[in-house]
């Protein structure tokens, strides 16, 4: 029997030891808006307790109080908000269970406010474990029930023709069978998944393949995947794959007498740490020159992160002549970003075709 066919029996509106059950409401009641009602714990270690955090909402125009907040057995508890909670204001209310029996559980909680006629049901559910897995470690990433080693799939020095490979390592985390597979490919890649369904515990990879013959543009080009867990699961920041391509030109067609009188890019850092102090943001130069013997070309320049912005005096230079590179660091996107922030250069220098300046 669960929590609200136990209520159904009780008189008078009175629970155990005898509380008021209900509160009168106005007849502008509030509202009380919960985000999730059902909560997936997934694998529990037992007898180690585990909390769900429910996401609530006061969605009425005048302050909400929670009554009281009534459990389905004696081992789990409720920590909510006491006291007022003002008009459009976000909350939390956590319900957590001791996981002092093995199997699966479904535990229930019942809230009482003013601000729902009826009372609002939640519950939290998984399975208590002897013993649960930590697979932090080698699958560093958690995307809905998998974990996976990476994030970010990077295919440096590509040169037209060719078909690299980036493999993602994946575990089920989770308590149901999964269908792993990547949504959103743009024509250049190519995936395949080790196993079409995922049991839980079981570990397997998906294997990205690009195919650099379809690229057009030389230097970078970067699309955004999304991994499911199943078919039809919905886009989201939460299961982002980020992939970048670096498409190198050729040089094989170049004559000895050419390579001998070819451009060359010199740089007086390749490597630039910002110090941003108490400021937002932060500059530094780099001063381009080229040492060679004919016209220097820097055919395109990329950033690897939204947290740079970059200014390029001239993209052509005759030899001996400079130009003067400035890159601009934010300090907030810096700290965000999952990669290490840098820029990179395409270049007609055929013993330094890409040139890449990374910024800490």
């Amino acid at each position: 029997m669960n929590l609200k066919d136990i209520l159904r029996f009780l008189p008078s509106g009175r629970l155990g030891g005898g509380l008021l059950l209900m509160i009168a409401l106005p007849l502008n009641a509030q509202k009380l808006q919960v985000i999730d009602k059902e909560i997936d714990c997934g694998k529990v270690e037992y007898n180690k307790p585990v909390t769900a955090t429910f996401k609530m909402k006061n969605k009425g125009g005048r302050k909400l109080i929670i009554s009281d907040v009534r459990v389905s057995c004696g081992c789990i508890s409720a920590n909510y908000p006491k006291g007022e909670i003002p008009s459009g204001e976000d909350f939390e209310l956590k319900v957590t269970y001791d996981a002092r029996q093995l199997g699966h559980f479904f535990k229930e909680a019942c809230i009482y406010s003013n601000g729902t006629k009826e009372p609002v049901y939640i519950s939290m559910k998984g399975i208590v474990q002897e013993h649960v897995n930590d697979y932090s470690k080698t699958y560093p990433y958690k995307v809905g029930e998998l974990r996976v080693d990476k994030l970010d799939l990077e295919f440096d020095d590509v040169n037209r023709g060719d078909m690299p490979i980036e493999e993602i390592n994946m575990v089920n985390e989770g308590t149901s069978v999964l269908e792993p597979n990547i949504m959103h490919l743009p024509p250049y890649l190519t995936a395949e998944s080790s196993t079409p369904y995922l049991r839980p515990g079981q570990t397997g990879k998906i294997t990205v393949t690009l195919h650099s013959d379809r690229i057009h543009d030389l230097g970078i080009t970067q699309t955004t995947l999304h991994l499911a867990n199943r078919k039809g699961d919905k886009v989201s920041q939460e299961n982002e794959i980020n992939a970048s391509a670096v498409l190198l030109p050729s040089f094989s067609q170049l004559s000895e007498n050419e390579l001998l009188n070819a451009p060359k890019i010199s740089l007086s850092e390749e490597e630039v740490t910002m110090d941003f102090g108490g400021k937002d943001k932060e500059s530094r130069k780099i001063v381009i020159t080229n040492t060679g013997k004919s016209l220097l070309v820097i055919r395109s320049l990329h950033m690897f992160s939204d947290a740079l912005r970059v200014t390029l005096g001239k993209q052509e230079l005759a030899p001996g002549q400079k130009t003067t590179l400035k890159i601009t660091a934010d300090k907030q996107l810096m700290a965000k970003a999952r990669t290490t922030p840098r820029v990179l250069m395409i270049t007609n220098d055929p013993n330094k075709a890409k040139v890449v300046i990374k910024i800490k």
